[in-house]
C-alpha cells in the first residue's frame, strides 16, 4: 500500500488516487495498533496464568512429599525452584509468542519480496545463514551457563534463607562476620557465571542485531543502483526497506529469546527435577478413613533406619521395637540420646513408612489409613514448635481454622497458656513474630500443645514437648491433661523426671529395641541404665535452670519460664 501511494506521488496512475491510499494507510495503522494492543494484553494475561498454575502445581506437589525429601534439600533451593526458576519460564511465555509473531511477519515479507522483485530478495537474505550459524553457537554456549546460574543462584538463596532463619544462633555464636563471608563467596560463583553469560551475550547479540542493518545496506547499494537504471520504482525501493525492517524483528528478538529460552530450559529441568520426585508416604487405592479410631497403639517388631550410607543399608534406629498404648492410657517412652524415641513417634504417624515389622492403630496398619485421618487421629506435638507469623489464635486453631474461640480456649486452658495470652493487649488476636521467637521457648511449647489439643486427636504424642516448660507449670499441664483427654492414649517421649511423672507406664528403650517396661519405681529398682538416663537428664535440667537464671527479670522469656 505505502509502495504505491509513493508511486502515484512521483506522478504513477492508480485508481484509487493518493488521498484514498493514504485515508487506507491510516485505517491501517489503527487496525495495527488496537490489534497489538489486545494480542499483548491478552499474552501477557495467559502467561501470568501459567505462572500462577506453575506455582500452584509445584506447591501441591511439595505438600505431597515425603519428610525424606525435605531432609535432604534445603530450603532455599526450593524456594528458588518455586519463585525464580518458574519466573524464568513464565518471561519465556510472555515473549516466546511474539516471537511466533515475528517468525510469521518474516515469512509475509519474504513473500511479498519474492511478488516484487526475486534478485532485490535474495540480497535482502543474503546474511542469514550468517544469523543462522551465530545463533546456533550462542544456543549451544548459553545453556550451560543457564543451568548453573540457576543453580548458584539457589545456593545464595539457601545461605541467605538460613541466616534469616537462624539469625539468633548466628548472633549467639558471634558468627557474622563468617556468614557474610560465606554469603560473599556464594554471592562471588554467582558473579563469575553472570559476567560469563553477560560476555557470551556480549559477544553474539550485537552481531546478531547487526546482520539485519548489513542486510539493508547491501538492498539500498543494490536497489539504488536498480533505481537509478529504472528497473525498479522509488516506492519498490521504499517497501523493500519496509520489509527488511519486518526480517529485522526476528533477528533482533532472537538473541533475547535464545538466552531466555536456555535459561528456562534450566528452569524447567530444576523444576521437573521436584515435580518427577514421588511422595513416598501415600495414602493406598481404597484407604481405609477413620473418622474416631479407638485410641490403641502398638508397635510389633518394627525396624527402622533412615536412608543408606555408601550403597549399604544403614544402622537401623529401631531394631524389632514392640510396644503398646491402650486407650486411657498415659505412657512414658523413656532412653538415652539416639535410641529411636523420635523416630517412634514419626513411625506412628507416618511421616516414614517402617523398614519391617507393623505400626497399628485401633487394629489397622497404618499404611493402609487414609494419611489426612491418620494425621487426624495421631496428632505429634515435637520438642522444636513451629509458629506461623500469625494471630496466636490462627496458631493454635491451625489444624482447625472453624473452631470456635471457646474451643480454642478451652485448649490454652489445658496447656496452661490462657492466663498469658490474655493478659496480652490484643488477647488471642495478637501477632506473634517469625516463627514464633517473640515467645519464650515455653511459651512456644505451650501453643503447640494448645494446637495439638485442639484437634482431640485419639493418640497425642509428646515428643519433649514440655522440656522448656516450668515443672509446677508442666504438673498443672498433666492435671489438666488426665482431665480433659478420658479415653484417648497419650505417649509422653520424656528424659526428666518431672514428665516421667504424668505416665501409668514407663518404656525403657536402648539400641532401638524395648528393654524395660513398668513403673518409674519398678524400672528405678530393676534398670541402672533406666537410672543413668534419668541421672544425665536432671544434670542437664540443673544445668538448663542455672542458664535461665541469667534472664532479666520481667523479660517476656523470663515469663515463660515461670509457672
Amino acid at each position: 500500500m505505502a509502495r504505491e501511494a509513493i508511486d502515484v506521488a512521483g506522478g504513477a496512475d492508480h485508481p484509487l488516487g493518493i488521498v484514498a491510499l493514504c485515508i487506507l494507510l491510516g485505517a491501517l495503522g489503527v487496525a495495527r495498533g488496537l490489534s497489538g494492543g489486545a494480542y499483548r494484553y491478552l499474552l501477557f494475561k495467559l502467561s501470568l496464568r501459567i505462572d500462577s498454575e506453575l506455582r500452584m502445581i509445584i506447591s501441591r506437589h511439595l505438600s505431597r512429599l515425603s519428610f525424606s525429601f525435605y531432609d535432604r534439600s534445603s530450603s532455599g533451593d526450593i524456594i528458588s525452584r518455586a519463585n525464580t526458576d518458574i519466573r524464568s519460564i513464565q518471561i519465556l511465555f510472555a515473549f516466546a509468542p511474539m516471537l511466533g509473531m515475528a517468525v510469521l511477519t518474516f515469512f509475509l515479507a519474504f513473500g511479498f519480496m519474492l511478488w516484487i522483485h526475486v534478485p532485490l530478495t535474495f540480497v535482502a537474505l543474503a546474511t542469514l545463514p550468517v544469523a543462522t550459524l551465530l545463533g546456533n553457537r550462542f544456543r549451544n554456549r548459553f545453556l550451560p551457563l543457564s543451568w548453573i546460574i540457576q543453580g548458584r543462584s539457589a545456593e545464595v538463596a539457601a545461605v541467605v534463607d538460613e541466616n534469616v532463619n537462624g539469625t539468633r544462633v548466628v548472633k549467639s555464636f558471634a558468627a557474622e562476620r563468617a556468614e557474610i563471608a560465606k554469603l560473599a563467596r556464594a554471592a562471588r560463583r554467582l558473579q563469575w557465571a553472570s559476567a560469563t553469560s553477560v560476555d557470551v551475550r556480549a559477544r553474539y547479540n550485537p552481531l546478531l542485531e547487526a546482520l539485519p542493518r548489513i542486510a539493508m545496506g547491501l538492498v539500498l547499494v543494490y536497489g539504488g543502483w536498480l533505481a537509478i537504471n529504472g528497473q525498479v520504482s522509488v516506492g519498490t525501493l521504499f517497501a523493500f526497506a519496509a520489509y527488511i525492517i519486518m526480517l529485522q524483528l526476528p533477528f533482533r528478538m532472537f538473541g533475547f529469546i535464545v538466552m531466555q529460552s536456555q535459561r528456562a530450559a534450566a528452569s524447567a529441568e530444576r523444576i521437573f527435577q521436584v515435580l518427577d520426585t514421588p511422595p513416598e508416604i501415600t495414602s493406598p487405592p481404597g484407604a481405609l478413613v477413620l473418622e474416631r479410631a479407638e485410641a490403641l497403639l502398638t508397635f510389633d517388631d518394627v525396624t527402622f533406619a533412615y536412608g543408606r550410607a555408601q550403597g549399604r543399608s544403614a544402622v537401623p534406629v529401631l531394631d524389632r521395637f514392640s510396644m503398646r498404648v491402650a486407650p486411657g492410657e498415659t505412657v512414658a517412652l523413656v532412653g538415652p540420646t539416639g535410641c529411636g524415641k523420635s523416630t517412634a513417634a514419626r513411625l506412628a504417624a507416618r511421616f516414614y513408612d517402617v523398614s519391617g515389622g507393623t505400626v497399628r492403630l485401633a487394629g489397622h496398619d497404618v499404611r493402609d489409613l487414609d494419611l489426612e485421618s491418620l494425621r487426624r487421629n495421631v496428632v505429634v506435638a515435637f520438642d522444636e514448635p513451629f509458629l506461623f507469623s500469625a494471630s496466636l489464635r490462627d496458631n493454635i486453631a491451625f489444624g482447625r481454622p472453624d473452631a470456635p474461640l471457646a474451643e480454642v480456649i478451652s485448649a490454652a486452658r489445658t496447656a496452661q497458656i490462657h492466663d498469658t495470652v490474655a493478659s496480652l493487649p490484643e488477647g488471642y488476636d495478637t501477632i506473634v513474630g517469625e516463627r514464633g521467637y517473640t515467645l519464650s521457648g515455653g511459651q512456644r511449647q505451650r501453643i503447640a500443645l494448645a494446637r495439638a489439643l485442639l484437634m482431640d486427636p485419639a493418640v497425642l504424642i509428646l515428643d519433649d514437648a514440655l522440656s522448656a516448660v516450668d515443672m509446677g507449670v508442666e504438673a498443672a499441664i498433666g492435671a489438666a491433661l488426665a482431665r480433659r483427654r478420658g479415653c484417648g492414649a497419650t505417649l509422653l517421649i520424656a528424659h526428666r523426671l518431672s514428665t516421667i511423672s504424668l505416665a501409668d507406664r514407663v518404656v525403657f528403650t536402648e539400641g532401638g529395641r524395648v528393654v524395660a517396661t513398668g513403673t518409674h519405681a519398678e524400672l528405678m529398682a530393676a534398670q541402672t541404665s533406666y537410672v543413668q538416663v534419668l541421672a544425665d537428664a536432671e544434670a542437664r535440667e540443673a544445668q538448663g535452670r542455672r542458664g535461665d537464671a541469667d534472664l532479666p527479670a520481667g523479660s517476656l522469656a523470663a515469663e515463660g519460664a515461670a509457672p
